[in-house]
């Protein structure tokens, strides 16, 4: 997500993913149907893409590091989208600057759909022909690949929704919206946990990334944890007993940066005179009071804890919380697009999963004994532990099935155009 993480794919991973590759390329085009041609096209900020450079970054990763290498007499669709559409990998060589994706007019979007058909078709050929030696060495790869993609859906959607936030018009992603009774939040209960020495990070069968190991030990000291997310009635509170002016409730570079940006509320909320709004991938709405906060920093996280007394979790307490639950939510596959209040039927246990990726008070950095890989898939996560803090959880523009309990997402503490909210937790 802020920077797709790499893949430690498990040598039991054997079974060669080909239904799951080609539904997932699928879905991002599915994403993109009710898109215009300009909507695709503008980055809305240096931090976003356009969603045509997402449609053609996933298909160039299939491309650069599955068929130019592996699929005999592979002919590349465009030389220049090797340029074009490398990301951040030093060894792909040069690339096109971040800042300016949106001033690639052209390609248009119909060419990029081009391209994808071009690879697709590729890499079924490929996938038909492979003997059981280029399977075996195929297979993870392409689970990297599709995981790559899901996390570029996700930020396509965020993008999106930071670009229709600066139109005045407020316009609307999607137009069915899929309808969710009023669900009140449940209350304020907590779940209990005994210190010790605990096991965290990935180990044994299945996909992961490799920052999500190796498993090591940690020392838990006892804590609390809320079986629920902080919600925008809360957040209004913290609004109106002033804390974006009370300095003592911040961070030294979070009080600068609110001041500087001259924040006084989450992202994408707006004040009119029957109250707060909040730009939404349906448009323009009045805020839900009991749906989670979302499109916060960490700054504002942190603050907010301070003023209610209590916590973020670490990394380390998240996850020994999430041990066991079945990691299912309010992620892309419900048809919300929105955060929910805790207990809705959409939702997984205490809230755990899905809605919003949740702030730690971890920053984002190696786990004893972490090596990255060789190769370019190995810039693909580690150079970018620093300056980062690691968030959990997954969000409702998660892709299905993408979430699990190691997951480490990361991003600078002042960015908050995903949905990022926060849990409190204290000391037992």
């Amino acid at each position: 997500m802020a920077s797709p993480t790499a893949i430690k794919a498990d040598a039991a991973v054997q079974e060669f993913p080909a239904e799951r590759l080609f539904e997932t390329r699928k879905q991002s085009l599915r994403l993109t149907e009710n898109l215009s041609d300009a909507d695709q096209t503008v980055q809305s900020m240096d931090d976003a893409s356009p969603a045509k450079w997402h449609l053609a970054h996933t298909t160039w990763f299939f491309e650069a590091f599955i068929l130019r290498d592996h699929a005999p007499g592979y002919r590349p669709f465009s030389e220049d989208f090797f340029y074009l559409f490398n990301s951040y990998y030093e060894n792909e060589g040069e690339r096109h600057p971040r800042p300016f994706r949106g001033m690639v007019t052209r390609p248009s979007a119909a060419e990029v759909r081009d391209y994808r058909a071009h690879v697709d078709e590729a890499l079924e050929k490929l996938v038909s022909t492979a003997d059981d030696d280029l399977t075996a060495r195929l297979a993870p790869l392409v689970e990297l690949g599709i995981h790559h993609e899901q996390q570029h859906q996700e930020l396509l959607l965020t993008d999106i929704l930071h670009l229709f936030a600066q139109n005045p018009l407020y316009p609307s992603y999607s137009v069915t919206e899929r309808k969710i009774a009023p669900h009140e939040a449940t209350g304020d209960t907590w779940s209990s946990f005994d210190g010790g020495i605990r096991r965290i990070g990935h180990e044994g069968a299945g996909f992961f990334y490799d920052n999500e190991g190796p498993a090591h030990d940690a020392l838990i000291r006892p804590f609390r944890l809320a079986d629920r997310l902080v919600t925008n009635r809360e957040w209004l509170e913290f609004m109106a007993d002033g804390a974006y002016s009370i300095a003592t409730l911040w961070l030294s570079d979070g009080w600068a940066t609110i001041n500087r940006e001259g924040w006084r509320a989450p992202l994408y909320w707006r004040e009119r005179k029957d109250g707060w709004h909040q730009m939404s991938l349906y448009g323009l709405r009045p805020v839900d009071p009991d749906a989670p906060v979302c499109h916060i920093s960490y700054y504002e996280a942190e603050a907010f804890a301070r003023w209610a007394c209590k916590r973020l979790p670490t990394e380390a307490e998240w996850e020994v919380a999430a041990e066991g639950l079945n990691p299912r939510g309010n992620t892309v596959g419900t048809g919300a697009l929105r955060a929910l209040p805790a207990g809705h039927p959409l939702g997984g246990e205490r809230q755990m999963f899905g809605d919003v990726w949740e702030w730690t008070a971890s920053s984002y950095s190696p786990y004893p004994g972490f090596k990255p890989a060789e190769g370019a898939v190995g810039e693909y996560n580690g150079k970018f532990m620093i300056n980062q803090m690691v968030l959990r959880g997954g969000s409702c523009a998660t892709a299905e099935g993408h979430i699990r309990a190691t997951y480490r997402n990361f991003f600078y503490p002042h960015h908050r155009w995903q949905f990022m909210g926060l849990r409190l937790a204290e000391d037992a």
